[in-house]
C-alpha cells in the first residue's frame, strides 16, 4: 500500500470536515522549506538561485512547528534546498511527527546514509528521494555522477531498517518513455519503495536550462504513452488517481494553490511552492489578501504550462472527495491512454508575465542587512539580538 491506512483515515477525515464546514480554500500540504542551499546544482531548479546571504538563512524548529500548528495542513513537506544540511532538522521532523503530522523528508540522498542513525522509523515519516530516473538519466539530469548509486544505496539502507521510503520523479522534455517505464519498474519492483511521486518539471524562470521543460500538450501525451506502456505492472503512486488521469489529458481542471503554501525563510511565499511573487507573514493574511483568482494556468503566462502535483494534486484530492464514484471508476478501470482528451483550460484572459524576482531579492537583502545591524547593534550594547518577522534566522556556517 502506496499510502499507509493510518495516513488515509486521517486525512480523510480532516477533508471531509473542510466539507462539512463549507471550506472550499483549505491547506492540504505545507510545503516548508527551512533552507534554500543545497549540495548539488541541477540544471532545471530554480530554487537555488540566491545570493550567499539568503542561502545561508535558516528556519528555527520554533518557525517550523509554528507555520505546521498556523496553517493546520496534516501533511508536511520538508524540501528546499536540501534538508539534510540543516543542523536542527531532526528536532524538526522528531517536533512535527510528535503533533502526528504526516511529515515527508524530500533529500536528493547525498547525506541519508550519514544521518540516518539520527532517525527513528514511524509511520508518520516518509524519506522521498529525488530520482528523476535510471542511473544515466538521473545523473545528467542532477549534473553530477554518482548520485544515483548513492541515492539508490540509501534507500536500500533506509528499508532495511524499517523506514518509510518513496521516490520523487520529475520528467523533462526528451525523456524515453520506455526507460521512465523501466525506471519505475525498478523503483517499486526492485528497490520497493512504496510509491512514486511523478511530474512534469516546472519551467522556473531561474532555471539554468530552459529548453528542458514540457509544454501541457506533450506532458499529457508522454503520460498517456507511460501509462499505456505500465499496463499490467504493479506500479505503485503516492498520488491520487485523478491527479494521474489529470496528467493523462482526462481531466479538466484548475489549480488551487492555496492547497499546498509555502513557508520559507521569507515567510508565507506567494502565490504557491512554484512562483515566489512576494511573502508575507502569517498563514491568515497569505489566504485573505492573495488574489488567487489571477494566478493559475489560462489566467498567468507564468502558469500556461504547469501541471505540476503541488498546484494540482490537492484538485484532484478535492475532486476523489466530492465524487467519489468517478475516482472509483478510474480506479477500477484504468487511465485511458487513447481517445479524445478533455478540453483544455481557456487562455483568452491570461495576463502576461511579471517579472519581480530581482526586486524581491533586493527587498530580502536589505531587510537582512538591517537585521544584521540590529544584531551587532544589540551586540554592542550586550543585549540579544533580535530576527525580524518573516526573514528567518542567519546561520552562516553550513552545516
Amino acid at each position: 500500500m502506496a499510502v499507509p491506512l493510518i495516513q488515509q483515515i486521517r486525512v480523510g477525515s480532516y477533508l471531509m470536515k473542510q466539507r462539512l464546514r463549507g471550506n472550499t480554500r483549505y491547506p492540504l500540504v505545507l510545503m516548508l522549506e527551512p533552507l534554500f542551499r543545497c549540495n548539488l546544482a541541477c540544471p532545471g531548479c530554480g530554487k537555488i538561485d540566491y545570493p550567499d546571504s539568503i542561502l545561508n538563512k535558516r528556519l528555527s524548529v520554533e518557525e517550523c512547528v509554528g507555520a505546521a500548528e498556523e496553517c493546520g495542513a496534516p501533511i508536511v513537506s520538508i524540501a528546499g534546498g536540501e534538508p539534510l544540511l540543516h543542523r536542527q532538522i531532526v528536532q524538526i521532523v522528531e517536533e512535527l511527527t510528535r503533533r502526528k503530522r504526516f511529515v515527508y523528508l524530500c533529500t536528493n540522498a547525498l547525506l541519508m546514509l550519514k544521518r540516518l542513525d539520527d532517525f527513528t522509523p514511524t509511520p508518520y515519516l516518509t524519506f522521498s528521494i529525488h530520482l528523476d530516473g535510471d542511473r544515466a538519466h538521473h545523473d545528467e539530469a542532477v549534473g553530477k555522477d554518482g548520485v544515483f548509486d548513492r541515492a539508490v544505496a540509501a534507500i536500500k539502507e533506509a528499508r532495511r531498517r524499517g523506514f518509510r521510503v518513496t521516490c520523487n520523479t520529475t520528467l523533462f522534455e526528451g525523456v524515453e518513455v520506455e526507460r521512465v517505464a523501466n525506471f519505475l519498474s525498478f523503483a517499486t519492483d526492485d528497490l520497493g519503495v512504496e510509491g512514486v511521486t511523478i511530474a512534469p518539471g516546472f519551467a522556473y524562470e531561474r532555471a539554468p536550462t530552459q529548453q528542458v521543460f514540457l509544454n501541457r500538450r506533450r506532458t499529457k501525451q508522454l503520460f498517456r504513452d507511460l501509462f499505456k506502456l505500465g499496463k499490467g505492472r504493479k506500479w505503485r503512486w503516492n498520488q491520487s488517481q485523478l491527479y494521474l488521469d489529470f496528467l493523462a489529458g482526462n481531466q479538466t481542471y484548475d489549480c488551487t494553490p492555496w492547497g499546498n503554501p509555502t513557508r520559507n525563510v521569507f515567510g508565507w511565499q506567494r502565490p504557491c511552492y512554484l512562483l515566489n511573487e512576494g511573502s508575507v507573514a502569517t498563514f491568515k493574511e497569505l489566504m485573505e489578501t492573495t488574489d488567487w483568482d489571477s494566478f493559475g494556468t489560462g489566467r498567468y503566462e507564468k502558469c500556461a504550462n504547469c501541471m505540476m502535483h503541488c498546484g494540482y494534486e490537492a484538485t484532484a484530492v478535492a475532486d476523489t472527495v466530492g465524487r467519489p464514484l468517478k475516482a472509483l471508476g478510474v480506479a477500477l478501470r484504468g487511465i485511458r491512454t487513447d481517445g479524445p482528451m478533455a478540453p483544455e483550460v481557456s487562455f483568452d484572459a491570461q495576463r502576461p508575465a511579471l517579472w519581480v524576482f530581482d526586486d524581491f531579492v533586493k527587498t530580502q537583502m536589505s531587510r537582512s542587512d538591517a537585521a544584521r545591524a540590529d544584531r551587532e547593534a544589540a551586540r554592542a550594547c550586550g543585549g540579544a539580538s533580535k530576527t525580524r518577522p518573516g526573514t528567518g534566522k542567519d546561520d552562516t556556517a553550513a552545516a
